[in-house]
């Protein structure tokens, strides 16, 4: 099969495409920067992003996949920041449409890259993919990004929102920067405790968005978390026990929300999310324990 995919070099395309190329198919990848970057013949770099379309004759693509965005784990959100997490996420998506419009065949399947952050924050409510959304910025901002990616149903493009929890992974994104003070003997509590944590495993992240190409009744928005979603203070505890380091530490909300601001949000706030459209349809998740996930990967 043909990908054509945004965001690659990120986490979760690098996972991705490292797993599409091991089974064979090809993969053009849409990147920023493509100096340093060699073609072989299973992926081909195209730049983008640089005031005009692509200048490339793609072939007939049968996917794509929009991983782009600013990281919502850039630094303190400031009304800068804030505008650059929204407008990145936009602009990406609607240029992407707009090499879809250019496309003779289009693809068969969109998946969009999405967040659990869309139904708020809550230590009592259960969240599935029919629940109300929340009116907070990230919840504004993913609406925003649904919507505009939508758009792609209008060329009867299958259209997936992909609202990916917390990821667990050891080449980056949040969780390194979890772990990272056990490492010093630093690692404690963050917040109460008590807010929800909703995570995946990026193995997982891959395998179910293969699923979901191999699943065409699928679409509309999927929540990409484990079934079983923990406390913060119990993910603290995984993390000391299996370091073997000590959980003495404690840093109180009010002290994260005067160092982060608004950010703090994505420690002290959290919310418990049920993968439903995934289960309903049959996918077997590598990763359901939490321990298990953390020995994978440390």
């Amino acid at each position: 099969m043909n990908f054509l995919i945004a965001g690659g070099t990120g986490l979760v395309g690098q996972a991705l495409i490292n797993k599409l190329i091991a089974d064979n198919h090809i993969v053009y990848c849409l990147t920023r920067n493509d100096s340093n970057k060699n073609d072989t013949p299973n992926i081909h770099y195209i730049p983008w992003l640089n005031n005009e379309l692509p200048a490339y004759n793609f072939p007939n693509i049968d996917v794509v996949i929009n991983l782009a965005g600013y990281s919502l784990n850039s630094g303190r959100w400031t009304k800068k920041r804030k505008q650059l997490i929204l407008t990145s996420r936009l602009h990406s998506t609607r240029e992407l449409l707009a090499i879809l419009n250019r496309l003779p065949n289009k693809p068969s399947l969109l998946l969009n890259a999405s967040a659990i952050g869309v139904y708020g924050t809550s230590e009592s409510q259960y969240f599935n993919e029919s629940s109300p959304l929340g009116d907070d910025f990230l919840a504004d901002t993913v609406k925003k990004w649904e919507a505009c990616a939508e758009t792609a149903t209008t060329h009867s493009i299958r259209t997936v929102f992909c609202r990916f929890g917390i990821i667990l992974s050891n080449k980056g994104g949040a969780f390194p920067k979890l772990v990272f003070p056990y490492r010093l003997y630093m690692g404690g509590r963050l917040g109460n405790g008590n807010q929800w944590v909703s995570w995946i495993h990026i193995e997982d992240i891959v395998g179910a968005l293969l699923f979901i190409i191999n699943h065409p009744t699928i679409e509309g928005p999927v929540n990409f978390t484990s079934p079983q979603p923990i406390k913060m203070s119990q993910l603290d505890r995984c993390i000391s026990n299996h370091l073997r380091r000590p959980n003495w530490f404690s840093i109180p909300e009010p002290l994260l929300k005067i160092a982060l601001g608004e950010m703090s949000l994505l420690i002290t706030e959290g919310q418990y999310v049920t993968p439903t459209v995934l289960l309903e349809n049959g996918y077997i998740f590598q990763y359901t324990d939490m321990k298990e996930a953390i020995r994978s990967l440390y």
